[in-house]
């Protein structure tokens, strides 16, 4: 890659200089890296229920879990908790399945991110009915109430993790539950409904609850041969943006949403986040740098934050085998970038944290920092990936300092290259 990059219409622009740096300091987190612990709790294709917190032996461990985090200078963390566990007869609550992982926090100093909804819900709940909104408001407040009753700490809430990818999965692609298709605008349109009432719910008890809304961010293209698809390529990259319009009342503002609802943005964003229209699960349709629609991450982090002007985070990243130190030095750069370019950026989320099994096949997925747990709660860490996480905690401290050495070392410590994520690019 070199310093020209494309600009989000594929025109070439250079990059932000240093001098244009803006840093703002990271006051949402008590660390600038936190640890994603994987929670999913919904029903496979093969009507297998999910519990990644438990598989990953998580609940049994938090406390070695959060030990860790902390020795490696992570004092922030996103975490779920199980609505099917807590929630068996309706509206009869038991969060005694929350406790081990907040203890942990606690007793470590952690700050933690509770996803409320992770894909999963209670079996007996319709996501399609009245219903849903009401019990999901009913499960914020009383878990903003526990948490008052147990910690001091702000609750930080996120109400439906992903809802432009859950109402897609669940609605369109029938992938997930309710496993339908031509219903996903439907079940974007209920998600939005519950996040707003659950978030009233949340500051009927506690009104400086902070609310976080995290949703992909991506960018597809038409194939170069194929230019007629362009309008349809967009189309997707507009979409991404939906949840959160509409949360804050830009669109279908008949939905109840309001520009006070939209506070804290969380964006993912992975390896294959960018692709060619239309996407396909038979071949690699994924795009990279070298293709001449592929658009920097810092740029498109940069479009959220002047869309929407709210505090902004990095929710999720990461990626299998041995890229994984790779593609946190890319990303990281990438962000670096952004900053530099007046974006502030208030944290990184390794996603995940721990390996775990394949929602589908139960296959072992080596995309974490630490493996699975022995009896004892030993795991094994990945040491490439966690030697590339001490380095770039420097480098992200030296680029606050903004000193004239931090510069110099930024540019002779993340090359400007990644061969591995992305072979054509190699020399020679």
């Amino acid at each position: 890659m070199t310093n020209a990059e494309f600009d989000g219409n594929g025109q070439k622009g250079p990059k932000p200089s240093l001098d244009e740096a803006s840093v703002e300091d990271a006051s949402l987190f008590r660390s600038f890296f936190l640890g994603g612990f994987e929670c999913s709790t919904h029903v496979n294709m093969s009507g297998k229920r999910l519990d990644l917190i438990a598989s990953t032996g998580h609940d049994r461990f938090a406390l070695q879990d959060y030990q860790r985090l902390s020795e490696l200078g992570i004092h922030a963390a996103r975490e779920g908790i199980r609505w099917h566990l807590i929630e068996t007869r309706p509206y009869q609550y038991d969060f005694s399945s929350v406790l081990s992982q907040l203890r942990a926090a606690q007793a470590t100093g952690a700050q933690v991110i509770w996803d409320l909804c992770h894909y999963g819900w209670p079996d007996d709940l319709d996501v399609f009915s009245p219903e849903f909104i009401e019990r999901f408001a009913g499960l914020s407040r009383a878990f903003t109430r526990f948490l008052k009753e147990v910690t001091d700490d702000i609750p930080y809430l996120s109400p439906m993790n992903e809802m432009s990818f859950l109402a897609w999965a669940g609605g369109a692609a029938a992938l997930f539950p309710p496993f339908v298709r031509e219903r996903g605008t439907e079940m974007k349109f209920q998600l939005v409904r519950a996040t707003i009432a659950g978030t009233e719910a949340a500051w009927e008890v506690d009104p400086a609850a902070r609310i976080f809304h995290i949703d992909p961010i991506c960018h597809v293209v038409p194939c170069p041969d194929k230019p007629e698809d362009a309008p349809n390529a967009a189309g997707y990259c507009s979409a991404m943006y939906d949840s959160w319009d509409m949360i804050a009342g830009r669109y279908f503002p008949e939905l109840g949403g309001d520009e006070k609802y939209l506070d804290v943005i969380g964006v993912n964003y992975y390896i294959d986040n960018q692709w060619e229209y239309p996407g396909s699960s038979e071949s690699d349709t994924t795009i990279t740098p070298s293709h001449p629609f592929y658009r920097p991450v810092w740029d498109l982090l940069k479009e959220v934050h002047e869309r929407y002007r709210r505090p902004l985070f990095i929710a999720e990243t990461g990626i299998e085998d041995e890229r994984r130190p790779e593609w946190l030095r890319y990303v990281c750069r990438e962000v670096r970038d952004a900053l530099r370019a007046g974006v502030p950026i208030h944290g990184i989320c390794l996603y995940p944290i721990l390996n775990h099994l394949g929602w589908e096949d139960d296959r072992h997925c080596h995309n974490g920092l630490w493996d699975f747990a022995d009896e004892r709660g030993n795991r094994e860490i990945y040491a490439p990936l966690a030697e590339e996480l001490r380095r770039q905690q420097r480098l992200f401290e030296q680029f606050r300092n903004r000193s004239e050495s931090s510069v110099i070392a930024s540019a002779e410590e993340d090359p400007d290259e990644f061969p591995g994520l992305f072979p054509s690019l190699k020399k020679g």
